[in-house]
């Protein structure tokens, strides 16, 4: 069946329908024009596991969700296809979890890697298979890329999307990053991991077709990552969420701040919206919440009004939300996520 055909038949008024589709849509993946990876991997997280399944909890949630959508009412049209989690990259995910967290022990106990061979080697098995994992998602997109698709990912942590960000640098000569985030993720590594979750950002900006990473909401960071985004001024802007909220109690009105926000950045856009950005009692079981953010509906509003601005969105992951159990968290990162569809499409 066409996806014409497929329009005719589906009610978007009805029941949201159990076919294994985000928000219950009909299309299968040949007739979406945006596709989404979901990625099971939480390998790396230094702080609460679980995530891994957070792309399967926002898919069994997303039929509680209306399609309609006054920014943009008609995108889900176009054909949307969310890929269920590939079973053997959840199973890689459960056994090196679990090295990891061994190794993460080790060290909080006082242990000091550079004279331990055995643990040594535990982190090389540990880095192989983040590589693993990096390769699948950049050979998965750039395979979508080249058929014409726009796609998205939803990972566990947010060290999931680097090879995606590799897939978009061959497609694109040059674009930024927007990154919802309570953390800046500038570490060159972080507990050994080269590509660990709080290394995102410093292993994309090894990159060079990114040409800007513009940060907000972030309030939680170490020296090293406020150095290095200081000595680039150039190439990074950052909108902390306690100069955001400072400027909002002194009076200027948050559309402007979100104009100054957009203006940081390039023709293309490619949005990174880890779910602890917003106020954790959105996100209670994210893998590293912390106090502050923002609200979902301020969220939106910076998505919607980097739409209205012109700008071309290129692509998007949504990650960190809570796994398989957590209801509430599939239900906000299913609407960030479909917001995050519509804008792309």
């Amino acid at each position: 069946m066409d996806k014409e055909k497929l329009l005719e038949s589906f009610d978007p008024n009805g029941i949201g329908l159990e076919n294994g589709h985000f928000i219950g849509l009909p299309f299968e993946e040949e007739h979406a024009a945006l596709v989404v990876l979901s990625i099971p991997w939480d390998v790396t997280v230094s702080y609460s596991d679980g995530t891994s399944t957070g792309p399967e909890n926002i898919l069994q949630v997303s039929t509680q969700l209306d399609l309609y959508d006054a920014d943009f009412p008609n995108a889900w049209k176009k054909g949307i296809f969310m890929r269920p989690s590939p079973a053997k990259l959840l199973e890689l995910n459960k056994q090196f979890r679990e090295k990891a967290k061994k190794h993460i022990d080790f060290l909080e106990s006082g242990g000091n890697t550079k004279v331990s061979s055995e643990q040594q080697s535990l982190v090389s098995e540990i880095n192989e298979a983040c590589h693993i994992c990096k390769d699948f998602v950049y050979e998965q997109s750039l395979a979508l890329l080249k058929k014409g698709k726009k796609v998205g990912l939803c990972g566990g942590s947010h060290a999931t999307p680097l090879g995606f960000l590799k897939a978009l640098s061959e497609v694109h000569n040059s674009f930024g990053i927007l990154q919802f985030d309570a953390h800046m993720d500038l570490r060159n590594s972080y507990e050994d991991f080269e590509l660990s979750h709080a290394s995102i950002m410093h292993n994309a900006l090894k990159i060079n077709n990114i040409s800007q990473l513009t940060q907000i909401g972030i309030r939680d960071y170490c020296d090293q990552e406020i150095d290095l985004a200081t000595s680039i001024p150039d190439r990074i802007s950052v909108f902390t969420d306690e100069s955001i909220k400072r400027r909002c109690f002194e009076g200027e009105s948050f559309k402007d701040i979100v104009h100054d926000i957009i203006n940081t950045l390039p023709q293309k856009v490619y949005i990174s919206f880890d779910i602890d950005g917003l106020d954790p009692k959105l996100c209670p079981n994210t893998g590293t919440p912390v106090p502050g953010g923002f609200e979902f509906q301020e969220a939106v509003y910076i998505i919607a009004e980097l739409r209205k601005s012109g700008r071309e969105i290129i692509g998007f992951d949504l990650n960190e939300v809570g796994g398989l159990g957590n209801e509430w968290d599939g239900n906000v990162g299913a609407r960030v996520l479909y917001k995050l569809m519509l804008a792309t499409l």
